[in-house]
């Protein structure tokens, strides 16, 4: 299978679990409009180690408490350390009937190796 194959197998794939995979360049794009909802999943203790510039920390393990919060139309992207946990928060709000979810492929590694900028939590 040629790798523009595998490519459509894979956006498929997310396309029907209800979140799309975005690398930290579209992030970057997406954060500079309005509207965007972006929120770290890790534990307290990574998070201490800095947020990308606008999330809001919540932990994977209290996302069900903070679904009311994360309710509308507006874009949400969760990332994580390397976008396994902020996958499955994709899933959880996707269970939950919400829509127009990202995840940040390769999480905050990726952001880093980027070369964008991290924030201390406050």
């Amino acid at each position: 299978m040629d790798s523009s194959s595998r490519h459509f197998l894979t956006l498929g794939l997310h396309t029907m679990s209800g979140y799309k995979e975005i690398e930290a360049l579209e992030l970057h794009s997406m954060l500079s409009r309005e509207g965007v909802m972006l929120v770290d999943v890790r534990s307290d203790e990574e998070a201490a180690r800095g947020l990308i510039p606008g999330a809001r920390h919540i932990p994977l393990h209290l996302l069900p408490l903070h679904f009311d919060e994360l309710g509308g139309t507006q874009p949400l992207v969760f990332y994580c350390h390397s976008g396994i946990r902020s996958a499955q928060a994709c899933a959880f709000m996707v269970s939950k009937g919400r829509g127009n979810l990202f995840n940040l492929q390769g999480g905050i590694l990726a952001w880093g190796k980027s070369g964008y900028p991290l924030v201390p939590k406050h």
